[in-house]
């Protein structure tokens, strides 16, 4: 993450530094950017002085002091809130006042990380997502702490990059890593069930209706079960154990044994993956309409909540879902589309169902619903 966001800051022309402990790792980053620039040379993405202007802009150390002139340092390290407070406490004593401190963590508290700097007004969360030069979204999150004025430059900074940024409250998950919760966790919910195979509820949801780019298990397999199930618990314990987030045991036995997914050759797929298409009968098409509908009501109901909180603006999460996640959507635009009435109705219909708080609709859906308004 972090050598990627070094090659977007370069290659938008900043004198760029690329700071690691390990000169071992500096040495992997280094050729693998360069790897993927002759790629992208031989696709004609660069020119050949574009991909030397870039490699120029990059230079690679293990001495933090070596950001002392830096107008601007993104931290991409573990996450770990001991260890990412200790870096600040660094940096500070290494780069001037006017330096923009951020961090690109997905889950963490980012006023909690700023409580240890001598200046917290300038310090705020920037959210990449991975691969950071392809992936447009970034997440904007200022710390409690945080002034407008830092808030201002930093995003002036992302947008000049050419990317699509947001702003987003200091909360578990921020926009994406929340609001994409269900898609993950209704899709195990009804594999537990036994409804469907997690090959079915893939091939139905990256089908051309609703569009997902890539079904909920291929793509926990992706991300790694030890990267999605942790995140998953943060969420779930940051917002003090409500039911919506809890986390599933078949992940989490995935996790204990250590089949993480494709980096591991075995998640809930085995890989390499066999694909596999359906023919539906009558009662496979009623299936197919549940999985569709529980996941995509799942994440409106989500995405209500997350605008009912007053951590983004309708705009802000339509947008970080359609460029974050690559919906075919974003979540408060489909509410709109289906009818307020009809999310509620079938939610109100899930908890009769299940009996389970997760279920329970967004108060301010079920007021708009009731008005007969659309969400704006």
């Amino acid at each position: 993450m972090g050598a990627g966001i070094a090659q977007v800051s370069a290659q938008n022309g900043h004198t760029t530094t690329v700071v690691d402990t390990s000169q071992e790792t500096l040495d992997r980053a280094s050729a693998k950017l360069l790897a993927t620039l002759d790629k992208l040379k031989a696709k004609g993405k660069f020119s050949e002085a574009e991909a030397e202007n870039i490699i120029a802009n990059i230079q690679w150390t293990t001495d933090l002091k070596e950001l002392a002139d830096a107008n601007f340092v993104i931290e991409a390290i573990i996450e770990n809130l001991k260890i990412k407070k200790s870096l600040f406490k660094d940096l500070e004593s290494i780069v001037s006042n006017d330096c923009i401190l951020a961090s690109n963590t997905s889950s963490l508290s980012i006023t909690s990380i700023a409580s240890v700097c001598a200046h917290p007004e300038r310090f705020l969360g920037v959210h990449f997502f991975n691969p950071a030069p392809i992936m447009k979204l970034v997440e904007i999150i200022p710390a409690l702490q945080t002034e407008k004025e830092s808030v201002e430059r930093s995003r002036k900074l992302i947008d000049g990059w050419k990317k699509k940024t947001v702003l987003v409250k200091d909360t578990p998950g921020f926009i994406v890593n929340k609001v994409a919760r269900p898609f993950y966790s209704e899709a195990i919910k009804m594999y537990e069930e036994g409804l469907a195979s997690p090959e079915f509820i893939d091939w139905t949801l990256s089908n051309d209706e609703p569009g997902f780019r890539m079904g909920p298990f291929t793509l926990t397999d992706l991300i790694g079960h030890d990267v999605n199930y942790k995140v998953t618990e943060t969420v779930w314990s940051s917002f003090y154990f409500d039911p919506r987030y809890k986390p599933s045991f078949a992940q989490k036995r995935l996790v204990e044994a250590g089949w993480l997914g494709k980096k591991s050759g075995r998640g809930f797929f085995l890989y390499p993956k066999e694909h596999i298409d359906f023919s539906l009968d009558a009662e496979g098409q009623i299936v197919m309409q549940e999985i569709v509908d529980r996941v995509v009501y799942m994440i409106i109901n989500e995405a209500s909540d997350t605008m009912f909180r007053g951590i983004a603006t309708m705009e802000d999460i339509d947008t970080a879902m359609k460029f974050g996640t690559n919906y075919p959507k974003g979540p408060l635009e489909w509410a709109n589309e289906i009818g307020l009435q009809n999310c509620v109705d079938y939610l109100d219909g899930l908890h009769k169902r299940f009996g389970d708080d997760r279920y329970r609709c967004c108060p301010l859906m079920r007021k708009l619903a009731t008005e007969n308004k659309k969400f704006n």
